[in-house]
């Protein structure tokens, strides 16, 4: 579902008024749709934006009906002061999750609480 809400966004953004620009020439763009349900696209613009996805069907859970897409990708693309940016990310059962040398992470979690969990989980209570 966060897959489908950042797609959304992301079109949104792309079909926002540009003034009087000219429309940005895709330079190439693949697609593949197979009967299993997998696929695969990706596409580049002439100004460097790169864009590239697969996905497939996988049982996320136990019963037979909890099956669901999982994906995979990335796009990069060039910031006003010539900085190429890349995102990589997964969709799967754990959720979005997006990497890159530019987005914030969490700081590393403090000693005392990696301890009580620990102990937690050898007592038996996670």
């Amino acid at each position: 579902m966060k897959f489908i809400v950042a797609l959304a966004f992301l079109a949104v953004a792309l079909a926002a008024p540009q003034g009087d620009k000219k429309p940005i020439e895709i330079v190439s763009s693949n697609s593949e749709m197979n009967a299993d349900g997998s696929y695969s696209f990706d596409f580049e613009s002439a100004d460097g934006t790169k864009v590239s996805e697969s996905g497939n069907q996988k049982q996320v859970g136990p019963k037979p009906e909890d099956i669901g897409t999982v994906s995979k990708g990335s796009y990069s693309f060039t910031t006003p002061d010539g900085v190429v940016l890349t995102v990589n990310w997964v969709a799967d059962e754990n959720g979005f999750q997006a990497t890159g040398d530019h987005l914030p992470t969490p700081p590393p979690m403090p000693e005392h609480v990696v301890k009580m969990l620990a102990d937690l989980k050898a007592a038996g209570v996670l």
